[in-house]
């Protein structure tokens, strides 16, 4: 159980900077090398492979070199881990928003 929070720690953590959302929107439409995901940015190359790095060890891309190329992949049981648990958020949010409703109806009612 420790462990898995650790992993949604680390998922939710890589998504609250505007740089790897932008780099994972990218990736949603496919494979791309570093220099092509770091282009839009105006940031040098090494701090922004400090973002690839974090997106990396955070377990949403996988990288892999060829040659003198590397390329980024997007690593899908991130989403799936990610959309478990919001899943599971949701569930019991809307299971205390019914609750509440029926609460409120017997409320009206009397």
């Amino acid at each position: 159980m420790e462990q898995c929070q650790e992993r949604l720690n680390n998922l939710f953590q890589a998504l609250a900077d505007p740089t790897r959302r932008a780099v994972l929107g990218r990736l949603g439409k496919g494979p791309a090398s570093i220099s092509e995901l770091a282009r839009p940015f105006d940031m040098a190359l090494p701090s922004f492979m400090k973002h690839i790095h974090f997106l990396e060890h955070s377990g949403w891309i996988l990288t892999r070199k060829e040659g003198r190329v590397r390329t980024c992949v997007i690593e899908k049981t991130a989403f799936a881990a990610a959309d478990a648990w919001l899943s599971e958020q949701r569930a019991l949010w809307e299971a205390r928003f019914d609750r509440f409703d029926a609460l409120l109806e017997d409320t009206n009612d009397d």
